[in-house]
């Protein structure tokens, strides 16, 4: 690993971990199911950060968690937080229609 790539890798780490403890730090403070299903995205998400920082150092090996040549966990962490999001905002939306 360049120390070009080393210098992402930390600064989408550090952004992460911001991004995360305020996620968290709001979780505390409120009970709206679109905002619980937006910082759940955001929690998922820096767990891809995290696992793909791993995967990158080689710490982690994907073919470990792979069914088929298929790498489940790296797919699943991709696509969830995304999945997150949008049932969060349609969660958001439901509830101003309805109202």
């Amino acid at each position: 690993m360049s120390m070009e790539e080393f210098y992402v890798n930390a600064s989408h780490l550090a952004f992460g971990a911001v991004a995360t403890f305020f996620a968290i730090l709001l979780w505390s403070k409120t009970r709206d199911m679109a905002w619980i299903f937006v910082i759940l995205g955001t929690v998922v998400s820096y767990a891809e950060i995290v696992f793909t920082t791993l995967r990158a150092f080689g710490i982690i090996d994907e073919t470990l968690l792979s069914v088929s040549g298929i790498p489940v966990a790296r797919m699943i962490l991709v696509n969830l937080p995304p999945v997150l999001y949008s049932i969060g905002f349609l969660s958001a939306v439901l509830r101003r229609r309805l109202s």
